[in-house]
């Protein structure tokens, strides 16, 4: 079983060269995309802590100038590796049912040189505060899921200050875009590439945009998105109403589905389900209720591709594929480094954010696959069951997958190198403090 485990972590080697592989006419000289292979695979180390200079110091690099050329001035044809990145997610994990999931995520910041920083709401800290945001893309499959596409979100206040856009190299051609707009886009380029998906989800960012919802119904597709509570909907009698006062026709009256909105790290995530028709026959409102708080309820606007509504349980189904972009966030920010660069340009952050959903791809890629050749554990029959002696691990999660590649593939550099990149930080730490004791006297100095 040990061994049967390292094989499928050395998977990872496999796919990172067949991605390898299709980014390498992209780029216009051999030296960048030698760094990038580097640059990709320092990221799947598990580094404790993630820039150029770390990055650089496990590849065996003696200055960070590479990976820094890399992401700031290398030419190389960053939408066409987004695009090599998004085909490779989507063709591993292909399936005529997948879903694709929009979420927007945010790290804290400080100052206010970073490309998008501003004060402004993010939900990884619940609070308005200095950060970046952006929107992200997850495709999900019955096989697996991963982040497959990212779109940095600019406040107003950067899209309109032409100083900062200059600073930051944002294009001439980006403009102000709310977070379903964005959504749009990815959407778009989906559609356009021919990708293999049926349904979309997302919560109520993007489940309360008019234009996101018929961009969504006008390519044929399905969608269970979360909307709030003062959601109108129009009922099959004609009667218009909240979405909350929908819930109320049915609130006196037992809801007898109980269905799992899919497999939690503690069980089965089961909730009560009410399901309204409305006056079109391809929409209806999906309410869910907690088990232990029946007063907590989330309501979800559904859209069937097809003349007839889909089965309640694939709706649930499909609401349930609401948390795997969580999850990919997780993993991305603790296994690939998504948000610990030390970038501020346009280019930078972009070409970063690419490769990090790039080394989190490969081993969820490599994590599916161990996946489908792993027989469950089984599941107790009674809550006094002790566990077997004999019980089958769960299979390889994409954390594991990522501490065995790290492991199989570790780079031992020799002593000395080590200790030249302790004398070069110190040096350049001294260097900066020189400048920056210079800058205070320059201040301080009477007129």
């Amino acid at each position: 079983m040990a061994v049967q485990a390292m094989i499928e972590a050395g998977l990872v080697s496999q796919y990172s060269e067949e991605l390898m592989t299709g980014l390498g006419p992209l780029f216009v000289r051999p030296e960048s995309y030698r760094t990038c292979r580097d640059y990709l695979h320092a990221l799947m180390a598990d580094l404790p802590r993630v820039n150029c200079w770390t990055l650089a110091e496990h590849a065996g690099h003696d200055r960070p100038d590479r990976m820094q050329y890399l992401l700031e001035r290398a030419s190389w044809d960053t939408e066409a590796a987004r695009a090599a990145v998004r085909g490779f997610v989507t063709g591993q994990l292909a399936d005529d049912q997948a879903v694709l999931i929009f979420d927007e995520s945010g790290h804290e910041k400080d100052g206010i040189a970073t490309v998008g920083v501003a004060r402004q709401y993010t939900g990884t800290v619940g609070k308005v505060t200095n950060c970046v945001n952006a929107v992200y893309c997850t495709y999900a499959s019955p096989a697996g899921h991963t982040l497959c596409d990212v779109r940095l979100y600019l406040p107003r206040t950067w899209a309109d200050d032409q100083a900062r856009r200059d600073d930051a190299g944002v294009p001439e051609q980006v403009r102000f875009a709310s977070k379903p707009d964005l959504a749009r886009e990815m959407l778009a380029v989906h559609l356009a590439a021919g990708t293999r998906f049926r349904w979309v989800a997302a919560d109520a960012v993007y489940g309360r945009d008019p234009q996101l919802r018929a961009a969504i119904e006008n390519a044929g597709k399905g969608y269970v998105l979360q909307v709030p509570c003062d959601f109108r909907v129009q009922l099959g009698c004609g009667r218009r109403m909240r979405a909350d006062q929908a819930a109320k026709l049915i609130e006196d009256q037992p809801w007898p589905n109980l269905y799992s909105a899919g497999p939690g790290s503690k069980g089965e995530r089961l909730y009560r389900w009410g399901w309204i028709g409305t006056a079109s026959t391809r929409h209806s409102l999906l309410i869910r209720q907690s088990l232990t708080n029946p007063d907590e309820l989330a309501y979800y606007w559904c859209h069937t591709p097809d003349d007839q509504p889909a089965p309640l349980p694939v709706l649930v189904k499909v609401a349930g594929q609401r948390w795997p972009v969580e999850e990919d966030l997780k993993h991305g920010k603790q296994h690939a480094a998504l948000t610990d660069s030390q970038v501020r340009t346009w280019t930078a952050w972009h070409r970063h954010q690419l490769l990090s959903i790039a080394a989190l791809a490969i081993k969820a890629v490599a994590a599916a696959r161990a996946r489908h050749h792993h027989t469950p554990p089984p599941q107790p029959q009674d809550p006094d069951q002790p566990p077997p002696a004999d019980l089958t691990p769960i299979p390889l999660t994409v954390p594991e997958i990522g501490r065995l590649h790290a492991l199989l593939n570790r780079a031992w550099q020799p002593i000395q190198h080590h200790l030249h990149w302790s004398l070069w930080r110190r040096l350049h730490q001294a260097r900066a403090r020189w400048y920056h004791h210079r800058a205070r006297l320059a201040i301080n100095l009477p007129p």
